[in-house]
């Protein structure tokens, strides 16, 4: 088969799937390494922020794949997802944003195998800057709230990007462009509680964004307001003002139910090892077993802003 053929049939068996995705040289590793490095030179990331979130790209990708020749970004549509916490006074929803399952990555790695391995090509994820690469590559365009965005799909995404020795037909690098939308939109810049998406430049003063520090290990900072806490992990504020996330807004699936005993144990901040096993499992499910230590910080926070009572 032919490499365009072969190309056009990958991108038709993925969005049979309902993923979506884009191929771009692998050459271009560089100048996304180029392009977060020149930021970082111009001072325009916080330095924990840079340290703990954007210096682990593995831009030396390639080297597990001399022959590399393509880049590829894959995007899986996920809902926003419910889980409930029972306390001694009621039942306590909340909110796990889209992006936080990677089941979906292992699907898509598992297709891309099946398709390029018989025509003789192999296929590694990578841990790259993926929403950098999905607007380089024209699968996604930025907002206003630097989140990327897909036709069809808004926000409510996961991406995921993987090297290959196979080659590409045609190449869609170019230029990161802005969601039509947010031409004089301040939606997000308005409802964003800790003023992360500035008037000053386009660039999110990521250091100030709540997924940032609810995601972090460390205490909450002082100047962060207890009230702006809703979700479990991550932050949907400026998803769900988003005039383009319209259509998706009611997008939520129905999680796992803790039960009184495995909400009290996360509550107490314990490891997992001390968690009851029914938790441990619904944990794993939702994928968020690698926040364990701060789920209960988090829950926590919530909790005490609804003012609900709970039984040990």
């Amino acid at each position: 088969m032919e490499t365009t053929d072969l190309s056009a049939n990958l991108i038709s068996v993925l969005e049979q799937e309902g993923y979506q995705a884009k191929l771009v040289s692998a050459e271009h590793l560089y100048d996304l390494k180029n392009d977060i490095e020149g930021h970082h030179r111009q001072g325009l990331f916080d330095e924990e922020f840079f340290t703990e979130e954007l210096s682990g790209f593995d831009f030396n990708a390639l080297k597990g794949l001399p022959a590399a020749k393509s880049l590829i970004i894959a995007a899986a549509p996920q809902p926003q997802v419910r889980v409930t916490f029972k306390t001694a006074s009621k039942d306590m929803p909340y909110i796990i944003p889209p992006t936080y399952s990677y089941a979906t990555d292992r699907k898509i790695e598992n297709l891309l195998r099946l398709q390029l391995e018989p025509a003789g090509y192999q296929v590694k994820k990578a841990d790259l800057p993926w929403k950098l690469l999905a607007v380089r590559s024209g699968l996604a365009q930025y907002g206003k709230n630097n989140i990327t965005y897909i036709g069809g799909l808004g926000s409510f995404y996961r991406l995921v990007a993987f090297v290959s020795d196979f080659p590409v037909a045609v190449d869609s690098w170019g230029e990161p462009q802005i969601l039509s939308d947010c031409s004089g939109c301040e939606a997000c810049a308005k409802a964003c509680p800790s003023g992360a998406i500035g008037s000053d430049r386009f660039l999110l003063h990521a250091e100030r964004c709540l997924t940032f520090h609810n995601e972090r290990q460390v205490d909450f900072p002082a100047w962060l307001n207890p009230s702006w806490h809703h979700c479990l992990v991550g932050c949907m504020v400026c998803q769900k003002v988003c005039p383009a996330n319209r259509p998706f807004h009611k997008d939520v699936a129905e999680g796992p139910v803790f039960s009184e005993t495995e909400t009290a144990a996360i509550l107490q901040g314990n490891s997992r090892d001390l968690f009851p096993p029914g938790a441990v499992q619904k944990l794993e499910g939702l994928d968020i077993i690698g926040y364990e230590n701060v789920l209960g910080r988090n829950l926590a926070a919530l909790v005490n802003k609804k003012g609900a009572r709970f039984s040990a």
